[in-house]
């Protein structure tokens, strides 16, 4: 009796394991280029209505893939050849940057030496905004034409992207009529990068030879930190109010995009076999700093230039006094995480498209042209649906008369009456209790999922961190609700409940 014939012989694993591309920021064609039209950028954004559009929108989907693809490039990579993996450090001191980078960092140099032409004025009267600031917007508005379009060896591109380019790059810096900076200034940086990206200003950036994410490493470490510390140069040197800040009740007074890539920097590895691997949402890379090490000044100090959340982190003890916990609550609930940095980069990307991107005061300014298009977007569009909760306690028409109100100074609120701080005998913590005590107020909301898993990837094409539950609003329904959360309890980060 002939033995039965052995098993087909099946391949390993790790010789049959794909990944479905990650999206990225698509570079416009020439044919698109000559096709679209150009020119100053729009103010779209006057209502809550408008948010919820800007939701389904073309330009939403294209600042989260780019905000994502600069995000997964900052992640560590692991390989069987070595024995530790390969991470991406800020390099301070690096000398030799490619072409395009090289002459970002000049045009950004070239902003910070206007400073010496507009020194702060002396007024002690004043605890926020220096008129010289207005006095260094002007000189910039002057410049920048020539300094814009010294980025490109085609003038025919500069000629078609210059005006919107410009506008972006002007929206990057405060208002100059408020004397302010926030995070919606942050997201103009973000476009004019990204619109620099659509236009091909950095190359091919997909070549073969070209290391995978070396291109938007390389703008992360090389423009997007050189650009924050330009502008907190420019805070502290004309004290610039925190546009729309919550205070204590949110989560930094200024910037957010260094929180996310900066935990980037410290998650758990990826395997450089497989660089389309999902976004880890848990863990972290072997050697890097527990989250609760924010809280001493010293690993602040040691790690402030090289990583970009410790480097965020360093400038709040540079500019507040006191108990971390007291200053900055969230940052310090945060701190207390378990499943290591993955999970915190998981809930930074979650909050950046709930606090940013789905607040009408942040995204009210932002312009729309032909590179960021106020367009409908198929896919998301059939997503979204209706408004979320989120988004319908955006205001219905645009204040004109008056600026952002704190959320206990709101009559007729998101829950239908007056929102007013606690009283003193009400049983509820204030957002500056002790540490660790902050259980009277409402739950934050959660909802991540199961441990280990991975970020799943919508039709969309805009990585999908998956449901925050509502805890203190109904739900609205819709793919905005997958981003919300309650708009005013948030003195506890959404995520820091293990």
């Amino acid at each position: 009796m002939e033995p039965p014939p052995p098993p087909p012989s099946q391949p390993s694993s790790s010789s049959t394991t794909t990944t479905a591309p990650l999206p990225r920021l698509e570079i416009l064609t020439s044919s698109q280029l000559s096709s679209t039209s150009f020119g100053p950028l729009q103010k779209r954004i006057n209502s809550g209505a408008d948010v919820t559009f800007f939701h389904t929108s073309k330009a939403y989907r294209d600042v989260m893939v780019w905000v994502m693809q600069l995000n997964h490039a900052m992640i560590p990579r692991s390989s069987p050849d070595t024995a530790r993996p390969v991470s991406y450090p800020l390099t301070p001191n690096r000398k030799e940057w490619s072409a395009p980078v090289r002459k970002l960092r000049e045009l950004l140099a070239k902003a910070e030496g206007l400073m010496a032409e507009a020194p702060p004025e002396e007024n002690k009267n004043r605890r926020f905004g220096n008129g010289s600031c207005r006095v260094w917007h002007g000189l910039l508005g002057e410049r920048i034409g020539g300094w814009v379009g010294g980025l490109f060896d085609d003038e025919e591109i500069d000629k078609r992207v210059g005006e919107e380019l410009k506008g972006y790059f002007m929206g990057s810096w405060g208002d100059k009529g408020r004397l302010d900076y926030g995070t919606g200034h942050e997201l103009s940086f973000l476009a004019f990068l990204g619109g620099l990206w659509k236009v091909r200003y950095f190359g091919t950036a997909g070549e073969e030879e070209r290391e995978d994410g070396e291109v938007e490493r390389e703008i992360v470490t090389g423009v997007v930190e050189p650009y924050l510390e330009v502008v907190r140069k420019l805070i502290t040197t004309y004290t610039l109010e925190p546009a729309g800040s919550h205070g204590v009740w949110g989560l930094d007074d200024h910037s957010f995009l260094p929180y996310i890539l900066g935990s980037a920097q410290f998650t758990r590895p990826i395997p450089s076999s497989l660089p389309d691997s999902p976004t880890p949402v848990e863990g972290s890379c072997p050697g890097a700093p527990k989250p609760a090490s924010v809280t001493n000044k010293q690993t602040v100090v040691d790690y402030r230039g090289i990583n970009m959340y410790f480097g965020a982190i360093g400038f709040i003890y540079d500019v507040k006094k006191g108990p971390f916990w007291e200053h900055s609550p969230m940052l310090f609930d945060i701190s207390g995480i378990k499943d290591g940095w993955g999970k915190i980069n998981k809930g930074m990307v979650k909050m950046y498209r709930a606090e940013v991107l789905g607040k009408f005061p942040v995204v009210q300014h932002f312009g729309f042209g032909g590179l960021w298009r106020w367009e409908e977007d198929p896919e998301l569009a059939a997503e979204g649906g209706g408004a979320s909760v989120h988004v319908q306690s955006q205001p219905q028409q645009q204040d004109q008369t008056g600026g952002t109100k704190a959320p206990w100074a709101m009559v007729g609120g998101p829950s239908g009456g007056q929102v007013s701080m606690p009283r003193p005998d009400s049983g509820m913590s204030t957002p500056t209790g002790f540490p660790g005590r902050q259980t009277g107020l409402s739950p934050a909301p959660t909802g991540f999922p199961a441990r280990g898993g991975q970020v799943p990837m919508p039709r969309g094409g805009i990585p999908n961190t998956g449901p925050m539950e509502q805890t203190s609003f109904p739900r609205g329904g819709g793919m905005h609700d997958r981003v919300g959360g309650n708009q005013f309890s948030v003195t506890k980060a959404p995520w820091a409940k293990d």
